[in-house]
């Protein structure tokens, strides 16, 4: 079954950067895309108000990014329409979420599988270090279905006033350069699949005053506003339905795997679903040889998950840094579209719906409640405030992928740093709770020196490796 998986040509990404002759900066550093810069805005307050209607926003894209930010839009007042083909996706996804995410988004816990409170990092020499003894009684990582959690968010956005569209978005017209043009709309064009027109749909347009992209790495949105390439991942997951016997050991457990032989840049990953597990790896240095790592990570979990029968089989790409530009005029990129997904973890759920929602609630707050005209210094203010909250994530996390990931003796003073207790409260903290968590200063320069210790270790080991295979 794995092996009838093809990869689509991901258009707008690294991969394609001979369509987008005119992108400037397609070689941005994955972090200097969030340094901040000086703009001239022109206020808002001069945007004039709308007369007998609400404002109209078009959120492209029915995932975790597009679903928050149609709901909000739609509380706020604005008259929404949500645009998504795939109403039954499934997108290959580990699906952990952080304690704060149900919280902050007011999550029903039947919608969370497995609440983990164990992880296991294991070594390239399967060196297994048990993660979690840190964690409080109430804490845990949601571990969800992306097709139940994208459902769940649209559905709630519905019954806020979100029109719901099962459509598969084509292209828009922007509106010309000009002062006579500052406020005319942006025309849609999609095809809406109804159950009328069969498998083949009907053309449509839309006329709306925002689009808010949120339609995934591949997007159509950034593509049509020239917002440049990126570098990106392949992640490649496998559902496998084990015994049930088997499928105890991963009540509340997680396990991710690092080495060459799983993915040279990334890792491996066994997290538990409600009635499965999945099991996947990624890269982004090696995409042709995603098969070969994804057989070594069930090669190296194949005790654990023997008896198992894959019953469904995602490929997908992830975005590696930012794009080198998130919004033009009225349209703003969030979500893997806009280029969210942090390094080292991978990680991308709360960071699509956080920034879903930070851009609607710019939009609600610069239009009153959907009675005024916006513009891009009303949807620049999301920018500003997800730059300012979030960069300092993105930057740890960047360092650590760049120190760690870079060879198997380096993964292995990795795994063997995960095994102090005060680097996994720091770690679950910053991750649970989305912040970068101060640290003790004592207890900061002692990790510093083991770590120094480590990384020596690893790098003696790795000439002393040179050597055997010179």
């Amino acid at each position: 079954m794995a092996s009838s998986i093809v990869f689509k040509s991901f258009t707008g990404l690294r991969h394609s950067t001979q369509e987008h002759p005119k992108v400037l900066h397609s070689h941005t550093n994955p972090i200097s895309s969030f340094s901040y810069r000086r703009f001239r805005i022109t206020a808002s307050k001069s945007s004039p108000k709308l007369q007998n209607r609400n404002l109209r926003v078009a959120v492209i894209g029915g995932g975790p990014a597009g679903g928050s930010a149609a709901e909000t839009l739609a509380k706020g007042g604005i008259e929404t329409y949500l645009i998504e083909r795939k109403l039954d996706n499934c997108k290959p996804c580990g699906g952990a979420i952080p304690l704060c995410m149900v919280g902050e988004f007011d999550l029903p816990l039947d919608i969370i599988d497995r609440r983990v409170t164990k992880m296991k990092m294991i070594s390239p020499s399967n060196v297994a270090v048990d993660i979690g003894r840190t964690l409080k009684p109430h804490e845990y990582i949601g571990m969800v279905r992306r097709e139940v959690l994208d459902a769940y968010l649209r559905e709630r956005a519905s019954t806020n006033g979100a029109k719901v569209i099962n459509g598969l978005f084509l292209k828009m017209d922007i509106p010309k350069k000009g002062s006579e043009n500052i406020n005319s709309p942006y025309v849609l064009h999609y095809t809406e699949y109804d159950g009328k027109k069969g498998g083949t749909g009907e053309r449509k347009t839309l006329e709306v005053d925002v689009v808010i992209g949120a339609d995934g790495a591949n997007s159509r949105v950034a593509k049509s506003i020239d917002a440049g390439d990126y570098d990106y991942a392949i992640a490649f997951q496998e559902r496998i339905k084990i015994p049930s016997d088997k499928m105890v050991y991963y009540e509340n457990l997680a396990e991710m795997y690092v080495g060459d032989d799983v993915s040279p840049d990334f890792y491996g990953w066994v997290f538990p679903k409600c009635d499965h597990v999945a099991v996947g790896t990624g890269t982004v240095t090696h995409k042709g040889d995603i098969k070969k790592f994804q057989l070594a990570t069930r090669n190296r979990a194949r005790d654990k998950i023997l008896g198992g029968k894959i019953i469904r089989v995602e490929a997908h790409p992830i975005p590696e840094h930012p794009r080198p530009r998130r919004l033009s005029g009225r349209v703003a990129l969030v979500g893997d579209a806009a280029g969210y997904v942090t390094k080292c973890s991978g990680e991308g759920i709360y960071f699509a719906a956080k920034s879903g929602r930070m851009c609607a609630e710019a939009i609600v707050e610069g239009s009153e409640n959907g009675k005024r005209m916006v513009d891009e210094s009303d949807l620049r203010k999301y920018l500003e405030k997800w730059d300012k909250t979030y960069w300092p994530t993105y930057k740890v996390l960047d360092v650590l992928q760049k120190v760690f990931y870079r060879s198997n003796p380096a993964r292995e003073a990795f795994v063997e740093m995960c095994a102090d207790e005060y680097v996994q409260k720091m770690t679950f903290d910053s991750y649970l709770y989305k912040r970068v968590v101060p640290g003790n200063p004592l207890e900061d320069l002692k990790l510093a020196v083991n770590t120094i210790g480590s990384l020596v270790r690893a790098n003696a080991l790795r000439r002393e490796m040179d050597k055997l295979s010179a």
